[in-house]
């Protein structure tokens, strides 16, 4: 009795740290500004990384991604824009957040399009790659 007493309760703290875990793993990576410079900085695959979109983690509590977007000619014309995932009804200047104009790959062309940028990529102009 006392042997399954003790299996039971490993279980239970096996089960409780994997419950832990997965509860850690789901939770958004909280950002600062030199995380995000620091991205923004590393060189990226064009091809590995085209029409896709990372979710980096939180910066001000906001979602921050990064968006891959290309078009016609593929992955030569790849461009990479980090900006917020605004959550529905928020204001980019609400969040501290600075909007900006960027041209976007459409078909054979490209058009601009609007997007809420943290402000520490503002300045450096690093939100943008092609």
């Amino acid at each position: 009795m006392h042997r399954l007493i003790s299996i039971i309760s490993v279980l239970a703290v096996c089960i409780g740290l994997a419950v832990g875990a997965a509860a850690c793993a789901g939770s958004p990576v909280q950002m600062d500004a030199a995380a995000l410079r620091a991205y923004a900085s590393k060189p990226w695959d064009k091809a590995a990384l085209m029409n896709t979109t990372v979710e980096l983690g939180r910066y001000r509590n906001v979602p921050v991604v990064a968006e891959f977007p290309c078009s016609d000619v593929c992955p030569q014309y790849t461009v990479r824009i980090i900006h917020y995932r605004l959550p529905a009804d928020t204001r980019c200047a609400s969040v501290g957040g600075v909007e900006k104009d960027v041209l976007v790959p459409i078909a054979i062309t490209v058009r601009q399009k609007t997007f809420c940028i943290p402000q520490p990529l503002v300045a450096s102009g690093q939100y943008y790659s092609k």
